[in-house]
């Protein structure tokens, strides 16, 4: 598609749809005519591929630098398998690209191994004795009793329990997430026709790829002309893996090596950020301010869209102006001069910001609950007043996209659902209200959200997430203890993965192959990512100085937690004095009117939802993103006109991948330098 025919497609979408920006990533790509399957042998080798190399360097990486390798794990393996195919004389279809990489976020999505080490730490964390719940937790979360946790094995009987609870919420997650995501998007997309402006650019590289092997492929017809069209994206793709290669062998590199050889690891960029508070607070009180020098968030801020980004700017930049008064207020009253950037951020989080969060989220919630039901009213009048006498189906699917029906839909999420609710049972022995409050989950809650976040993907890319139902609803249910906060709960949003059903369809890539795929791909990353962490928790404790920022930021993340199960231990509760009704009411009236005064005003689309999802955004992340912002908007865009939509997801791929190599290959002389300095001889 050439620049002329992308401006064309744009500027039509925008006088259908009102909102340019929506229209730029609404016209990116087109669905095909045709469908093929995509699970194929190359695609089980690459599941194989991935439990062996990738898993062990996403779980590593999340632990010393706060990053995972997701992305890199789909393009290296995908990269790795197109050579083979090439050496073989053979090209991989569009849709066994496809399904390489999904299996491979998937695979990077279900490595729950890090969810074991961090139980591990958490039933020995400082906070979580300190607040009298150490010694409350159950068996099935992780052992406490005598020196199980610090043998620094998993492999161990007293682990049997947590890791077969582990196990059965996987693998029901998983299947509740396909199914149910898959029904989802044939109401989103089929049914509704949104247009789901940010599934392109998950699919623009594996475009590319594709597009590169059939210039390449010796079998091709030599009657049909190449298209010089096609030949930059691989150009495109290699410019990002060097940039992110460079960076990547200075901000993770240089620390894992370092790390694995000497007593404290070498950093020459702060991770996960530079804290500047301590020095700021004494002119900006109850301000957190600090800088992130990963150059990922740059290319991210050029990625998403730009007014996305000015919204979370705008939010995060007025609590230069809110903090200060509301400490003044004496509302921000537990801040002390001198708190580092972590301190501060929890001490806001209990004194306002948690409520007033949920506040504005219940308007997110409410604001798209109502979308939802003005859209089905219009679609309702609509075909009462057709005049068209064509009878209509709404749920015409395309043919040979391999769809199932809605009755089986509906009958494995019931399945799936009382599975939950039998199991969470049986753990809590039953107590009424806490089985009340499965039910509510299961059959009301985790549908109506899921609908009202998959019409939000299609319409822009935006997610509806309500917080604190889950702790509201335990506290409501009268149970006393902790064992509820960790029970495998019917409560999901499983409306996000309505935008790769959306992505397989723009690849011409068969449902069935998803499924297929799944089956297989649970038990292999179950398996390799139990195995792994146990390999991590031997190497040294976690957290700990091999593992920076692990150490640096999960005694924060405990003390979250601590506040939030202490709750139902009955008396006095730190979750009580962040829990303020007052505030609550604040947050939604606030939300309510942002959102009526920049709808009123004609403001872009995702001004608004940027600014709703700044609130929970940090300084540190915000100014390297709204620097990619402006570069990719004001520098690039100008430069290369509306192909640079194009260009930018390709280079975030190749810097992804750029980075996951780095890290991948450091991490592997992590493990080999480990082991043999271990040896006793």
């Amino acid at each position: 598609m050439t620049q002329d025919d992308y401006a064309e497609r744009v500027e039509k979408l925008a006088r259908d749809g009102g909102d340019r920006e929506l229209a730029e990533f609404r016209g990116l790509m087109e669905v095909p005519s045709t469908f093929d399957e995509g699970f194929t042998w190359p695609s089980f080798i690459g599941v194989v591929f991935v439990a062996l190399v990738m898993v062990p360097g996403a779980l590593y990486m999340s632990l010393v630098a706060g990053v995972t390798i997701g992305p890199a794990a789909q393009w290296v393996t995908v990269i790795l398998f197109i050579e083979v195919a090439r050496r073989a004389n053979k090209v991989l279809k569009r849709a066994e690209i496809f399904i390489l990489f999904y299996l491979s976020a998937a695979a990077m999505t279900g490595a729950m191994g890090i969810g074991l080490l961090w139980n591990q730490f958490y039933a020995q964390s400082v906070a979580a004795q300190a607040s009298g719940i150490a010694e409350l937790l159950p068996q099935w979360y992780a052992p406490t009793e005598g020196d199980v946790l610090m043998l620094r094995t998993i492999f161990h009987p007293a682990w049997l329990p947590a890791i077969g609870l582990m196990i059965f919420a996987t693998i029901m997650g998983r299947l509740n997430n396909t199914i149910l995501g898959y029904g989802l998007f044939r109401l989103a997309s089929d049914v509704e026709k949104l247009p789901f402006p940010l599934a392109p650019l998950g699919a623009q590289g594996v475009l590319a790829l594709s597009e590169e092997q059939e210039e390449e492929n010796p079998n091709r017809d030599a009657s049909q002309p190449l298209d010089p069209q096609k030949k930059w994206r691989w150009r495109v793709f290699s410019i990002g893996t060097v940039i992110g290669m460079c960076f990547g062998a200075v901000y993770i590199g240089l620390p894992t090596i370092t790390g694995a050889l000497l007593e404290k690891p070498i950093i020459l960029l702060p991770i996960p950020f530079a804290d500047w508070t301590p020095k700021t607070g004494e002119y900006l009180p109850a301000v957190a301010t600090g800088m992130s020098l990963d150059f990922g968030l740059v290319i991210l801020g050029m990625v998403l869209p730009f007014y996305a980004v000015l919204g979370g700017a705008i939010c995060v930049v007025s609590m230069f102006i809110v903090n200060p008064l509301l400490y003044r207020a004496d509302i921000l009253h537990t801040w002390n001069t001198g708190d580092d950037i972590l301190a501060t951020t929890f001490k806001n989080s209990v004194d306002f910001h948690f409520s007033f969060g949920l506040g504005a989220a219940l308007a997110i919630a409410l604001i798209g609950i109502g979308a939802m039901v003005i859209m089905l009213v219009r679609l309702r009048r609509q075909r009462t007043h057709a005049v068209d006498e064509t009878p209509r189906e709404p749920f015409a699917i395309p043919e040979g996209r391999g769809d199932i029906k809605f009755k089986l839909i509906v009958a494995v999420y019931i399945v799936s659902t009382v599975m939950y609710i039998l199991v969470s049972g049986w753990l809590i022995q039953w107590h009424e209200g806490v089985m009340a409050v499965m039910i509510f989950y299961g059959f009301i809650y985790t549908p109506l959200i899921s609908y009202a976040t998959a019409r939000l993907e299609g319409l822009a890319g935006q997610a509806v997430n309500i917080p604190m139902v889950r702790e509201a609803s335990f506290i409501l249910s009268g149970y006393r203890g902790v064992a509820v906060w960790f029970l495998p709960v019917p409560l999901h949003n499983y409306g996000m993965q309505t935008v790769m059903y959306r992505q397989a369809e723009l690849t011409g890539t068969r449902f069935t192959s998803i499924w297929k795929s799944e089956l297989v791909l649970a038990p292999i990353i179950i398996l390799s990512t139990i195995l792994f962490a146990n390999f991590i928790w031997g190497l040294a404790p976690v957290p700990g100085p091999q593992y920076p920022f692990a150490q640096r930021m999960w005694e924060l993340y405990a003390e979250q937690q601590a506040v939030i199960h202490s709750a139902t231990l009955g008396g006095y509760s730190v979750f009580e004095q962040a829990l303020n009704f007052k505030y609550i009411g604040i947050g939604l009236g606030v939300g309510l009117l942002l959102f009526g005064v920049t709808k009123g005003f004609g403001l872009p689309t995702f001004l608004v939802y940027g600014i709703f999802n700044g609130l929970g955004a940090q300084l540190y992340s915000v100014v390297p993103t709204m620097i990619g912002a402006l570069l990719g908007r004001y520098y690039f865009q100008r430069r290369l006109g509306l192909l640079w939509r194009q260009y930018i997801p390709v280079v975030a791929a190749g810097y992804a991948c750029g980075v996951g190599l780095i890290g991948t290959f450091t991490v592997g002389i992590t493990f080999l330098t480990k082991s043999v300095f271990q040896l006793p001889f």
